[in-house]
Parts: structure tokens; C-alpha cells; sequence
């Protein structure tokens, strides 16, 4: 999913007239927030009480679609002005490469922020090692009596020593797209799920240069859908970062260096040159949203930001895609698809630790929630299973809904033959060596020359520093 770079502040206070937030659209640009009427529920209102004239600043994860961001900014609006208090909404790129760094020393500098929300999958587990986060287990319990069992994948990446340091916020699906028209014109089957295989096969078949048809859209090159793409095809093979407790690293492997010569050899034979498309060495987080919309590719695998954006631009690739999970491979026959959720955390030192649980509470469930969810539909998802029934959007608004709630209750783990368990525990070892592009870097090599061998054993080293950085002895 590609977040923009830039940070900008915005202050919402409580004592001023409420302004409905939305750009009129034109053309090409940003679709306007949907306008919903946002309300606080009186129950959160009563909490607020004794909280009137109170303050608390928030980072946001800047999401894909502006007019979620649009609509998020007008939910902590309407919230400031029903409690009479303040909210700064900072917001940031996770893709950065240095978001946690600049969140621990805030946090140490006593400067930081009350509240964040962020990835659970790619920053809770650093930030909880770095000592950096209070226990909000009370507030999901309360949550839980309310709204049911969040996603199943956050209590993988939320808990630690059986305590929660992150509240389920949106829920975000891991999808993989396909243009259906292509795959039917040459009579290959539209199916729940392929194998990698399979998929770089049919993409050469359903390739055409001449009538701009690239059928293969996934890029190695840095970024994070690139890191997602080399991770699942390694885990798929029977391959990991580390083994099932997150702490020792065991990538140098067989079946790691049969899933780089697999990937290596899509980007480096003559053969498959036909199914990629112009510039995909160089392609960003955005490059492959923005080539999907374009009509020219065949596959690509993106969270729903790029389902969103074609639905909501009205883009005709929407009704040529056909969405689904994920790919399988010679270690499962399952795709290893379970999403992940945006997830609030209390920073250790807020001034207002409170009224910053108050706001997380007033943002994961109705109207709060449904404006965010329209602005980005399907990529913006409930993370609480009673929330997934709070509003006739949720079960109707898409064909896409029913995959993506059955995601969000995937019995897990995911087991491959080699024995690793998916999701794994929370490894900060892990989420900061896939921060730091090595996946992505040991690609590169790949392509260049290297053997895949050479390549796969080169960053286990580079592995290993990180993790003993991180504070596990390898």
C-alpha cells in the first residue's frame, strides 16, 4: 500500500464550528470524502466528561486514498467538537524506513505523541521491544463485550506475555488481482487461488507487447509490495526469516534458495521479458496502483488500495478484475493470506493517556469508522466482527466483502511442511530487517549476477546484525 511521504499537522478544536471536510472532485483527482454523518455515541460522551478543555496528539499512517485521510480528519472533527477537547492529527509515511526510530526517540525525549495507529504486522513488535508502548489490554477487553473478537491476526502481532499493547483499529486484506477478460480470452480459469507457478505461466500466456499486455506486474525493486512479493513466494517454498519464535534467523536454506532462483529467473531469462512491463526495475509502492489503472497489466498483488481506486474512479479494469487470496507453493497448498490490521497504540509518557484511549475507542466502530471505510473501500475494513454487521455497507457495499471478512477470521497458524507457522511470533528482528529493504536488496543482487545461492547467503548475514542489533544473540 503506498502512503504518501510528506507530514502534515491538523488541529481539530473542540470550542470551533464544525466544518464539513471534502474537495469537490474533478477529473482525475482525488475522490471527495464520503459525506457521513458522524456521530459520538453517548456512551463515549459520558466518559468524556471530566475530559472537556483536554488535548491529545495522534499519528496517523497516512492511508492510500486521500479521501480516507479526508474522512478520518473529519471523524476526530466532529469527536473534538462533541467533547470539547483537542486533537492534533500528524501524518506519516511508514514507508519511510525511519518512522520507529523517530517514534522511540520522541518517546524518549519525553516529545512524543499520545497515540498513534499503525501497521500491527510491520511496527508493533519493534515498538514494543523498544520499551515504547503502555498496555491497553483494559480498553480491548472492554472493546471485546462490545463488539465481539477482533481479527485473528492481531492477536499475533497485538500481544505480548499475554498482554495487548495495540488496539485493533481497520482491518486491511492482503489481495492479489488478475484481469479476467485476458485470462478468459485465452481460456484459463479464474480460481480461488494459483500456484506461483501457475501465475508466472499464465502471465506469459496472456502477454502482448504489441497491444501493451504485460501480464506480470509485481516489481522487486524497493519497496513495500516488493518486500511482500519475495516474503510470500519464500514462504510458499518452505523458506523464512527466522524460525517460529522470531528470534534466531534461519533464511540460508534450500528452500529459500529455490524461491530466489524461482523469482530470479522471471527477471533475468529472455523467456519471460515479454510479460514485463517498461521501467518495472524501477517501480515504487505506487507503480504498480498506478500501471493496474493504466489497463496494462495481467497480475499484480497490492493490499485494496488498488481495488479502491478503481472503484471509486470508476476505472473499467474494476469490473475486469478478478480478486483473490493469493498464490500457493511447493511448501502449502494454502495461501499464507491473513492481512493485517492499522492498529492504535499509547505512547509510555502521554500527557493524555485517557482521552487517547477515548479516541481509539470512538474510531474503530460506526459512523467514526464507515466514513474511512467509504473513502476506501475494501482496503479500509472492520477489524471487530460485530462492527462487520453495524451497517448494511459492509455486507452489500462490494462483491469483495465476503473474501475479506472470511480473512479476517483465517484459523491461524498456517503451517508449511518445512514446519514453520504463519503469522510467527512478533519478531522485531524480522520487521526491521524487511524495514531496511534487505529482500528487496538481495534481488537486486540477483539480477546483477549473483547466484542465488551466494545471494540468499550474503543477506543471512546481513540478517543476523540486524537481529543481534535488536538484541538477539545469534
Amino acid at each position: 500500500m503506498e502512503e504518501k511521504a510528506d507530514l502534515s499537522r491538523r488541529t481539530f478544536l473542540g470550542m470551533s464550528a464544525l466544518g464539513v471536510l471534502g474537495l469537490a472532485g474533478c477529473g482525475g483527482g482525488p475522490a471527495p470524502a464520503p459525506q457521513v454523518d458522524v456521530q459520538v455515541p453517548q456512551a463515549l460522551l459520558d466518559q468524556a466528561s471530566g475530559l472537556r478543555g483536554g488535548s491529545v496528539g495522534m499519528l496517523s499512517q497516512k492511508l492510500y486514498a486521500e479521501a480516507a485521510n479526508q474522512a478520518l480528519d473529519r471523524s476526530l472533527q466532529v469527536f473534538a467538537q462533541a467533547t470539547g477537547t483537542t486533537v492534533r492529527n500528524d501524518l506519516v509515511s511508514g514507508d519511510a524506513g525511519d518512522m520507529v526510530a523517530k517514534m522511540e526517540a520522541e518517546v524518549k525525549a519525553g516529545t512524543a505523541r499520545d497515540l498513534a495507529f499503525v501497521s500491527d504486522l510491520r511496527f508493533v513488535g519493534q515498538l514494543h521491544n523498544l520499551g515504547t508502548l503502555t498496555d491497553v489490554t483494559d480498553v480491548v477487553e472492554e472493546m471485546r463485550k462490545l463488539y465481539g473478537e477482533p481479527a485473528t491476526e492481531a492477536a499475533n502481532y497485538c500481544v505480548f506475555g499475554g498482554r495487548w499493547f495495540a488496539i485493533p483499529y481497520h482491518f486491511i486484506g492482503t489481495g492479489m488481482y488478475l484481469r479476467k477478460d485476458w485470462y478468459e480470452e485465452k481460456g484459463l480459469p479464474l480460481k480461488p487461488h494459483y500456484t506461483w507457478e501457475e501465475l508466472r505461466d499464465n502471465a506469459l500466456e496472456v502477454s502482448d507487447p504489441a497491444k501493451r499486455r504485460f501480464g506480470w506486474g509485481l516489481t522487486v525493486n524497493r519497496s513495500g509490495d516488493a518486500n511482500g512479493f519475495i516474503a510470500n513466494v519464500i514462504n510458499c517454498y518452505g523458506g523464512a526469516i527466522a524460525d517460529n519464535t522470531g528470534t534466531k534467523v534461519v533464511f540460508n536454506s534450500p528452500e529459500t534458495v529455490d524461491a530466489v532462483t524461482f523469482i530470479g529467473d522471471i527477471y533475468t531469462k529472455p523467456k519471460y521479458a515479454p510479460m514485463l512491463p517498461p521501467g518495472i526495475g524501477s517501480w515504487t509502492d505506487s507503480s504498480n496502483n498506478e500501471n493496474w489503472l493504466a489497463q496494462i497489466l495481467g497480475l499484480t498483488l497490492n493490499q485494496y488500495s488498488v481495488y479502491a481506486d478503481s472503484k471509486t474512479k470508476n476505472n473499467p479494469v474494476y469490473g475486469n478484475t478478478h480478486p483473490f487470496n493469493g498464490a500457493t507453493g511447493p511448501a502449502i497448498d494454502t495461501p499464507l493470506a491473513y492481512g493485517q490490521s492499522n492498529s492504535f497504540v499509547v505512547f509510555k509518557g502521554a500527557k493524555n493517556a485517557d482521552l487517547a484511549k477515548l479516541v481509539a475507542k470512538f474510531m474503530v466502530s460506526g459512523t467514526a469508522l464507515l466514513g474511512v471505510a467509504k473513502g476506501a473501500p475494501c482496503l479500509v475494513n472492520p477489524a471487530w466482527e460485530k462492527v462487520w454487521d453495524s451497517d448494511p455497507y459492509y455486507t452489500s457495499g462490494d462483491p469483495a466483502f465476503t473474501a475479506l471478512r472470511e480473512q479476517t477470521r483465517t484459523k491461524l497458524p498456517l503451517t508449511t511442511k518445512t514446519g514453520f507457522s504463519f503469522p510467527q511470533a512478533p519478531s522485531p528482528g524480522e520487521q526491521a530487517a524487511t524495514a531496511a529493504y534487505l529482500l528487496t536488496d538481495m534481488m537486486q543482487s540477483v539480477i546483477q549476477g549473483t547466484t542465488p545461492a551466494d545471494a540468499v547467503a550474503a543477506t543471512h548475514a546481513r540478517m543476523v546484525q540486524v537481529f543481534e542489533q535488536q538484541g538477539y544473540k545469534q
